[in-house]
């Protein structure tokens, strides 16, 4: 039998890092990250990563492994993710996942969608045209196509929409039908999944007071550090919320109150996004922390304990 997994997940600022540290010390277990800007090396302080002596205290597993300009997909984490829990298990720990990036939670669990590759030459078509006619019409023309996966696509999602637009194109296929048929439809791992549940107004409060420690500790100078090492603005780490903001703001763009401004604002949006994407999983079990710590631990205990049938 494959190994059982604790799951740990829910929106930005929401308590999952203290809450895997709090699980780990007490069923003996190792964290692997899923936080999917985690990963990057020298992305401290605008990804809330834990401080080095956290990280040692209970092993952690795909943080800081991989360069700010370095591709690193949801395969990518699900394949390094199998890696390290052959290696947690070897040493007879408990694996406990951690993270609010929802596709990669979701690609590690239940694998990924077995759909048909692009093309340079069809996608650059679609960028291309994407450029002059905005978003929104990209999105309207999926909506022609596939009605079931533009309803759920912002149209911000551009990488989205023109994958979208090329299973269609190359297939006549809807990419929704593919999700449906084929993705995300085993079960690679026994799982309990642990929402953190959280009011609105706790949340952004939360969320703000994380933006405000962030420049506190020094977010500013550790953007300047990643661009003076030739990362470009426009990597796709560092368009991370955050780190574009203060890029903005170094650059010139507006003053670093509205930097900070817009980097609350979008933190928000992020969780709201968040939120959709998780509510949609009727597997997670929503529970508050610190306030239910111990339905929490209990849940976890009984989790690992019960044997298979």
């Amino acid at each position: 039998m494959p190994p059982k997994i604790l799951v740990i997940c829910g929106p930005t600022a929401s308590g999952k890092s203290d809450l895997a540290l709090q699980l780990a010390s007490r069923l003996d277990g190792e964290i692997i990250n899923a936080d999917s800007m985690q990963v990057y090396r020298g992305m401290d302080i605008g990804t809330a990563k834990l401080s080095p002596v956290q990280l040692t205290d209970i092993p952690h597993h795909l943080i800081d492994v991989a360069d700010p300009d370095q591709p690193f997909s949801a395969a990518d984490f699900a394949e390094a993710a199998d890696r390290a829990i052959r290696d947690i298990c070897s040493r007879g720990k408990r694996v406990i996942v951690a993270g609010g990036t929802g596709l990669y939670i979701r690609a590690l669990l239940k694998g990924l969608v077995d759909s048909p590759g692009g093309t340079d030459e069809l996608r650059l078509s679609l960028h291309e045209e994407a450029g002059r006619l905005g978003n929104e019409a990209m999105l309207e023309r999926l909506r022609q196509v596939d009605p079931v996966l533009a309803g759920r696509t912002h149209p911000n999602n551009l990488v989205r929409i023109i994958r979208a637009l090329e299973v269609q194109h190359l297939t006549g296929i809807p990419l929704s039908r593919y999700q449906q048929e084929h993705g995300f439809s085993g079960q690679r791992y026994p799982s309990l999944q642990i929402g953190i549940r959280a009011g609105r107004a706790l949340l952004y409060s939360r969320i703000d007071q994380r933006v405000d420690r962030m420049l506190e500790q020094g977010l500013q100078q550790e953007v300047q550090r990643l661009l003076n090492a030739g990362y470009s603005p426009e990597a796709k780490a560092m368009r991370a919320i955050g780190y574009k903001e203060i890029s903005a703001f170094l650059a010139g763009e507006y003053s670093l109150e509205e930097a900070v401004r817009l980097i609350k604002r979008n933190s928000r949006h992020y969780a709201k996004r968040q939120l959709t994407w998780f509510n949609a999983d009727r597997d997670i079990l929503w529970l508050e922390y610190p306030a239910e710590f111990d339905t929490i631990l209990k849940h976890a205990i009984e989790f690992f304990d019960q044997r298979e049938t």
